[in-house]
């Protein structure tokens, strides 16, 4: 690696002298250097490469390259640290409380450091039974509601980036689009790429559809979702996933634990599962996997008010008939549900 370096070096060196040139940063914004090849197809020809060759000029008393060894983060949302400073004495007293707030794209891991203060003074789940309750407005940027911990209640109404619910260990998360919306909820995505990876605990629901690797190595985590792009549920090893509409391809690779239901609207759904390790049963075929279903999608409907799922409870003995259960082939079906097992007229209950 050392001798692999020293070639670089000598190389750039060599590279320097035929221009006449003696530093490196002599050669920033040298566009004069540069020179223009003829393209290989048609397409290429017809680029204008005009503007990227154009002479750089520093703005005055400023150079074309940074001076300063370091630069402060860009981080101009400020929603943690208001929301953060509002929490806490209800933290420090046990107290829910509910909060509302506005949110821009620029609003990072919204959510992080209020989860880490409930961990720090009460544990992961220690605020529970007095949970701390926002309400937000607008887009959120990436990682809303990070690690989530037990007694944080987050409800965004709008849409939400990349990373929802990463690490989430309790509390619950709604996303749900603003009231009179026009577009159809299971065909619009409300939450992007990666949402619950690596979650053990807590709920998520979002009226609308989720990006690529949703649910990737959760652990833990109950969702309910209207449709997933590529790779879903990839390497879980525990807690429920409901699909409320289309999958991408791939869905349930390397699934060791946990389960998901699936609308299979068009019968089309075994064709974009990764049977290696999983297996898909017919929820119609399982009656207290039925009722657990349909108990999920009340409490969606309940939260987001989703079209979507007061579409399918209207019409429920049609739609049950619809609905996949992907498991994981080692998985025994009667004690999928394990300690959240009950009678059929329990569930059917809590469905009504």
């Amino acid at each position: 690696m050392t001798n692999y370096f020293h070639f670089i070096a000598q190389e750039t060196r060599e590279l320097m002298a035929e221009l006449g040139v003696t530093r490196l940063v002599d050669l920033i914004g040298r566009t004069d250097l540069l020179c223009e090849l003829d393209g290989i197809t048609a397409r290429q020809n017809k680029l204008d490469l005009a503007p990227l060759l154009a002479t750089a000029t520093p703005h005055p008393g400023k150079a074309l390259y940074c001076t300063e060894e370091r630069n402060p983060p860009f981080d101009p949302g400020s929603m943690n640290k208001s929301l953060l400073q509002q929490a806490m004495p209800y933290v420090d007293a046990r107290q829910s409380k509910t909060f509302y707030f506005d949110i821009h794209n620029t609003d990072r891991s919204v959510g992080a450091s209020l989860s880490g203060a409930i961990a720090d003074i009460h544990g992961d789940q220690g605020l529970s039974a007095d949970p701390i309750k926002a309400h937000l407005t607008g887009t959120a940027g990436q990682s809303f509601g990070v690690w989530n911990a037990g007694g944080v209640e987050l409800t965004l109404t709008g849409d939400a980036n990349d990373y929802v619910g990463k690490g989430m260990a309790g509390g619950s998360i709604v996303v749900r689009p603003p009231v009179g919306s026009a577009f159809l909820s299971h065909e619009a995505t409300i939450i992007g790429n990666t949402c619950l990876y690596g979650a053990t605990g807590g709920k998520l629901f979002a009226a609308g559809r989720a990006g690529e690797r949703f649910a990737v190595r959760n652990s833990g985590a109950i969702t309910v979702v209207e449709g997933v792009g590529d790779n879903g549920c990839e390497y879980m090893t525990g807690g429920i996933v409901c699909v409320l509409g289309r999958t991408g391809v791939n869905f349930g690779a390397g699934m060791t634990g946990g389960f998901a239901y699936v609308l299979d609207e068009h019968g089309d759904f075994g064709k974009r599962v990764n049977s290696e390790l999983v297996e898909v049963l017919a929820v119609a075929d399982l009656a207290i996997h039925e009722e657990h279903l349909r108990g999920l999608i009340t409490e969606h409907v309940h939260l987001t008010g989703s079209h979507r799922g007061e579409e399918l409870l209207a019409d429920w003995p049609a739609w049950a008939g619809r609905f996949a259960l992907v498991k994981p082939k080692s998985s025994d079906v009667k004690a999928l549900l394990g300690h959240r097992s009950r009678s059929a007229a329990e569930l059917r209950v809590q469905a009504q």
